[in-house]
């Protein structure tokens, strides 16, 4: 847990000790990087307005080098702010103040989540899309042989398309697959997340050849697996 607020800290961590999870808590955004290595924890609940680091910066640094998962806690509640912490690869975002057991229930979601992912790829092969493969135990993507750095988000957005070639999935139905049906976000951060994952895998954004938009619907892979 990673909060320069001495008193929410305190209240946080007798909260979820009572809830039986083992808390090591962090009051600068330069402490967290160090101590997620040391510590490896399950989940990280990370505020944005840190001395030394902000979140936004610790969450970026965190996902070039794990998919660990985060739920961002802070006060901001700026709608861009929101965007760019779920964009960045967050799993969740609280605002406070917030209900000590939402909280938890969230908390609960996200590690039930990441679990199922974690179970064996089982009769997954890699999908091969014409000028781009997706690796599902790896979870490696590349585009014309180049590996292509996407955020857990953005991988997980891709392999949802490209597994259900003729489905058309409104914004709504990936919100709610992509991060969790109880999650209580607007379903306008996929818009979002669509637009960073063109950017890295199109090879013209202005026309997009790998995601289409079904205007008025959502979206659809745009090509046939090979």
């Amino acid at each position: 847990m990673a909060e320069d607020d001495v008193s929410i800290r305190q209240f946080l961590q007798i909260l979820l000790t009572r809830e039986g999870y083992s808390v090591k808590d962090v009051g600068q955004g330069t402490e967290v990087i160090k101590e997620c290595d040391n510590y490896k924890p399950d989940l990280l609940l990370l505020d944005i307005m840190m001395p030394g680091m902000d979140g936004f910066e610790v969450c970026r640094k965190i996902r070039k080098e794990s998919n660990l998962p985060i739920i961002i806690l802070t006060a901001k509640e700026n709608y861009e702010d929101k965007i760019s912490g779920l964009i960045l690869g967050c799993d969740d975002y609280i605002t406070k103040p917030f209900d000590s057991t939402e909280l938890v229930l969230r908390i609960k979601a996200v590690l039930r989540r990441v679990q199922e992912q974690g179970q064996p790829e089982t009769g997954r092969n890699i999908v091969k899309l014409p000028g781009l493969t997706i690796d599902p135990i790896s979870r490696v993507t590349e585009v014309g042989g180049q590996e292509v750095d996407l955020t857990p988000k953005e991988y997980e957005l891709l392999w949802l398309l490209s597994n259900r070639p003729d489905q058309v999935f409104t914004r709504e139905q990936l919100l709610s697959q992509i991060w969790d049906p109880d999650y209580y976000g607007s379903a306008s951060v996929v818009t979002s997340l669509v637009k960073r994952l063109r950017e890295k895998i199109e090879p013209d954004v202005s026309n997009p050849y790998y995601i289409r938009t079904i205007h008025g619907v959502g979206y659809k892979l745009g090509v046939k697996p090979c």
